[in-house]
C-alpha cells in the first residue's frame, strides 16, 4: 500500500537512544539520525559524554547524529558551556530544550548563548531549540514564538516535543492546525523542522502531512510503552522507515 502525501516528502527518521546497543538496533533498522539522550534526566535528557563519543566514533559518517544537552533552566552561561562540550564530541546536531523560559526575551537570550558557543566551536554543528507542546503544563515558553526565537537567535531548527510523558501523544496538546502554523513560520524562517512527542508508525501520516523534516521518536520504536524502560528495538525501527520510505508524492 503507498500513501499519496500532498509535498515532497523528505522526511528523516531520528531515533533516540540510551546505549551503543541501541544505537546498533536503530542504525540497522534505518534511522537516519542517531540521538543520543538520558530519558531519566527527562525528554531531552542529557547522556554522558563518554557515550556520545563512543557512538560518534563508531557511526560517524554512516548516520547522522545529534545529541540533547538538557531540559534546561534559564541559565544560558551553564547551557553554553554544555552545547560547546558537546559540539566537542563531532556530534551533527546540537538540541536543547527552552524548559526553564517562559518569555519571548529569555529564550531568546538562551537561544543566543548557545548558538554562539556552538558555532564559534564549528560552523557545521546545527543547533535546535527545542519547544513543549505541553507547555502550558511545564510553565515554559509558548511554542507558537519558537520559530521567531530560533531565526533571530541564529539556530538552525526546530523540534516540538512533549515533556510530560504520561503516555499522551503531541497532537493531544498541540492540534494539527496549530502545529501546522508553527511549521509555517519555521519554513519561511529557512529553518530545519522536527516533531516528536510520543509518535509511533500510526502517525507518520499525520507528521508527513505537517511537510516536517525530522520524525523524532523513542517510545514508538521500543518493545513497551514504559518510556524508561522500553528498549529500542530493530524491527520496530524498520517497519517506521518502510512507512515512511512507502509515502509518495501523487502522480
Amino acid at each position: 500500500m503507498v500513501w499519496y502525501i500532498t509535498a515532497a516528502v523528505r522526511l528523516k527518521l531520528l531515533v533516540s537512544v540510551v546505549d551503543e546497543e541501541e544505537a546498533f538496533s536503530a542504525f540497522q533498522g534505518g534511522c537516519d539520525i542517531l540521538d543520543v539522550k538520558n530519558p531519566y534526566e527527562g525528554s531531552l535528557g542529557a547522556n554522558h559524554p563518554s557515550l556520545v563519543r563512543r557512538i560518534v566514533e563508531r557511526f560517524k559518517g554512516k548516520v547522522e547524529i545529534s545529541a540533547t544537552i538538557g531540559d534546561l533552566p534559564n541559565l544560558p552561561g551553564t547551557a553554553s558551556l554544555a552545547a560547546l562540550g558537546a559540539t566537542s564530541l563531532g556530534v551533527d546536531y546540537i538540541k536543547a530544550g527552552l524548559l526553564g523560559v517562559y518569555d519571548f526575551k529569555s529564550a531568546l537570550k538562551l537561544m543566543s548563548w548557545i548558538v554562539e558557543a556552538v558555532k564559534e566551536e564549528n560552523v557545521n554543528v546545527k543547533v535546535v531549540a527545542c519547544c513543549y507542546a505541553d507547555y502550558r503544563l511545564t510553565g515554559s515558553l509558548d511554542p507558537i514564538h519558537l520559530p521567531t526565537v530560533a531565526y533571530e537567535s541564529g539556530a538552525d531548527g526546530i523540534l516540538i516535543d512533549v515533556k510530560t510523558k504520561g503516555g499522551k501523544k503531541v497532537f493531544e496538546y498541540l492540534n494539527i492546525e496549530q502545529l501546522a502554523q508553527i511549521y509555517s513560520k519555521a519554513r519561511e524562517f529557512g529553518l530545519m523542522t522536527a516533531l516528536a512527542g510520543g509518535l509511533d508508525s500510526e502517525d507518520v501520516i499525520s507528521v508527513a502531512k505537517l511537510k516536517v523534516d525530522v520524525l523524532g521518536v523513542r517510545r514508538g520504536v521500543c518493545d513497551s510503552s514504559e518510556w524508561l524502560y522500553g528498549r529500542v528495538r530493530l524491527e520496530k525501527v524498520r517497519d517506521m522507515k518502510e512507512r515512511i520510505l512507502k509515502l509518495k508524492t501523487p502522480p
